[in-house]
């Protein structure tokens, strides 16, 4: 995978977190930097050790699947993929939050990490470095949470629905790249 690929992957599974902290920053109005620390944080990390989880997952049983690795890349990117655009056409109502609360930041961060961690599974598969891509989607995520939360104060609630439908397009796109390329290349 390289690096264009990884910055892709990093945008798109940012996307969901970039929803959520817009209706956060929708809901709070009055952003802080105190409150941008806790998003970028709590979504930031969560997206970056998730793929590690999945690594490791992925890679204790790699030697069966093998053979099969593209099409379980594809299909998981794509299912991830489409699960963002449906959760961009029907809304999510966890969104639209004010909490900036332990309990609320860590539910909202391990459900837009959910598909970091089937990323990390697909990564075991195409030998990635699993470190440095979880390093770039954690940072990317964190700054991307970030920009959310303050135009989310600032903006109204329609960007937010076609971040996620952006983020699930690029990863459905890059599931189908990684077919192409090793059936084709």
């Amino acid at each position: 995978m390289g690096v264009i690929e990884l910055i892709l992957i990093s945008v798109g599974l940012a996307m969901d977190a970039f929803a959520v902290s817009l209706g956060k920053g929708l809901s709070a109005r009055n952003v802080t930097p105190r409150h941008a620390l806790i998003v970028g944080g709590w979504f930031g990390g969560f997206q970056g050790l998730m793929p590690i989880v999945g690594y490791l997952l992925g890679r204790s049983f790699s030697d069966v699947v093998v053979s099969v690795d593209h099409w379980i890349a594809f299909v998981l990117l794509g299912l991830i993929g489409l699960n963002m655009i449906r959760e961009a056409i029907w809304g999510d109502d966890e969104q639209h939050n004010a909490d900036f609360g332990l309990r609320a930041m860590f539910l909202m961060a391990v459900a837009t990490s959910i598909d970091a961690l089937a990323v990390g599974v697909t990564m075991a598969f195409l030998d990635v470095n699993v470190w440095i891509a979880s390093s770039t989607i954690g940072v990317i995520t964190f700054i991307i949470s970030v920009v959310g939360l303050y135009l989310g104060s600032r903006a109204g609630a329609k960007l937010g629905d076609k971040a996620g439908i952006l983020g699930g397009l690029i990863l459905i796109a890059i599931g189908i790249k990684i077919v192409i390329e090793h059936l084709f290349f």
